[in-house]
């Protein structure tokens, strides 16, 4: 019989496990071996290995000490498992998720970036596409004075006034792009 074939009465194949060990190296240059022969690695819940240890100086040093406390030889898993062990050691999530770290810190950020102007700098500050810089500072200081929220102005159109003088300022200081 083979031991891939369902027992006699059993409703489902026994599942085959090969004994096997992660190793990851350390911050240290060194190597940390983790070891599973009872059973295979399981994300969700973790299952903590069998056996591990840090400190060897080579790959081939971690896969001895890893044989020896199986007393058997063993297949190479991924390094994430290693990995994953280290950090329940230090008290951290195995798998890092990929989702926000709390409720809180994903509250406090806004849902969507903000959206552009539709207006363009040059509108914002009524000036022609192609200004000085001394024409962009008299213009922001009109619309300025028009729409500061100490003289009666909207706060929202005082910051927009504010973004778009330093996009055309920064505009008008780039080079001249070279004719081909």
């Amino acid at each position: 019989m083979n031991v891939a074939d369902p027992a006699p009465g059993a409703d489902s194949p026994k599942e085959l496990f090969a004994p096997g060990c992660s190793i990851t190296r350390t911050r240290r240059r060194r190597f940390f071996w983790a070891a599973w022969w009872t059973a295979a690695p399981r994300r969700r819940p973790f299952r903590p290995p069998d056996a591990s240890a840090g400190g060897a100086r080579s790959f081939e040093e971690a896969v001895a000490a890893a044989e020896r406390a199986a007393g058997t030889p063993l297949l190479l898993l991924d390094s994430s498992w290693a990995q994953a062990w280290l950090r329940v050691i230090r008290e951290q999530p195995p798998f890092p998720s990929t989702t926000p770290r709390s409720a809180a810190g994903a509250a406090a950020r806004p849902e969507a970036p903000r959206p552009a102007s539709a207006r363009s700098v040059w509108s914002i500050l009524g000036l022609p596409g192609r200004a000085t810089e001394l024409e962009i500072k008299q213009a922001h200081r009109r619309r300025a004075l028009e729409t500061h929220p100490d003289r009666g102005g909207d706060p929202a159109e005082f910051r927009e006034v504010q973004r778009a003088y330093v996009e055309a300022l920064r505009r008008a200081q780039r080079p001249p792009k070279r004719s081909r």
